[in-house]
């Protein structure tokens, strides 16, 4: 897989030898369309103080893959051990928007000696109706429209509407460099078929990594009674909810979701 590494030591240093960096770590992983530049927004101040590594999930972006069938968040999660396997670090402070958090509370249950700390931001447990109609919705567009199309809609669940209406140059260039881009179309239902079908509801109690939830009030496509609940059932939780940022607000208001991040990181460990 494609995969970058950030951190104040990290231009020097050779990527073979990061383990050698006495820096916690941060992996970063993105939603549903899996790519490492999801978090530009975060990187620089996140990797003032942290080694910082992104990537290009399997199957999108700069990480070709054609996923199997039965595609499921545990052969994502399974990816993600595999390079902390091949970068030598033994543990990380995890970081997952929506379907990356779900990739987060998959390590937590199951791997939880890999994880110091995780964050999901505007994730899930389990399906819930309103999420499940906007990926029928996403699944019909690629069936019956044109990607263009896909990307427009995919903007108006993403961002607030005051916000897209400040950025429409912005949108638009991002919108060309992604439709040239675009990504395999069953690797996209793919992805979105394992998502939906996501559910450790009944494990929850069970987790103990110390877990702070983020999520947006103004969330379109995921409610944020998810993040509550998340948050509710996780016996080492704590959880702050925005009240603007859309489902993106990694991108929309990149300063406030920063500083609580960094908040949260330098907060001790437990043991």
């Amino acid at each position: 897989m494609y995969y970058e590494i950030h951190g104040p030591q990290v231009s020097n240093t050779n990527q073979r030898d990061i383990a050698s960096i006495n820096v916690p770590t941060v992996l970063l992983s993105s939603g549903l369309g899996g790519s490492a530049n999801f978090w530009q927004p975060q990187i620089a101040a996140l990797s003032e103080q942290y080694r910082v590594i992104v990537y290009d999930q399997r199957g999108t972006g700069r990480s070709p893959f054609t996923l199997p069938q039965d595609y499921s968040i545990d052969h994502m999660a399974q990816d993600v051990l595999a390079l902390m396997q091949k970068l030598e670090i033994e543990a990380c402070h995890f970081i997952g928007h929506a379907l990356g958090g779900l990739v987060g509370l998959h390590l937590a249950l199951h791997h939880p000696e890999k994880l110091e700390s995780l964050v999901p931001i505007n994730a899930w447990s389990c399906p819930n109706p309103h999420t499940l109609r906007c990926f029928d919705i996403r699944k019909s567009l690629l069936a019956h429209c044109s990607a263009s199309d896909y990307l427009k809609m995919q903007a108006l669940l993403l961002y607030p509407p005051d916000w897209i209406a400040k950025h429409v140059h912005t949108l638009e260039q991002e919108e060309r460099h992604m439709l040239a881009h675009f990504p395999d179309k069953a690797n996209l239902l793919a992805r979105i078929k394992a998502l939906s079908e996501f559910n450790i509801d009944d494990a929850l109690a069970s987790i103990q990594t110390r877990t702070f939830v983020l999520a947006n009030s103004d969330d379109t496509l995921i409610p944020w009674k998810c993040s509550q609940s998340l948050a509710r059932r996780l016996p080492n939780s704590s959880i702050s909810v925005l009240d603007y940022g859309g489902h993106a607000s990694t991108i929309t208001v990149p300063e406030i979701v920063n500083n609580l991040l960094l908040a949260h990181l330098q907060q001790p460990t437990l043991d």
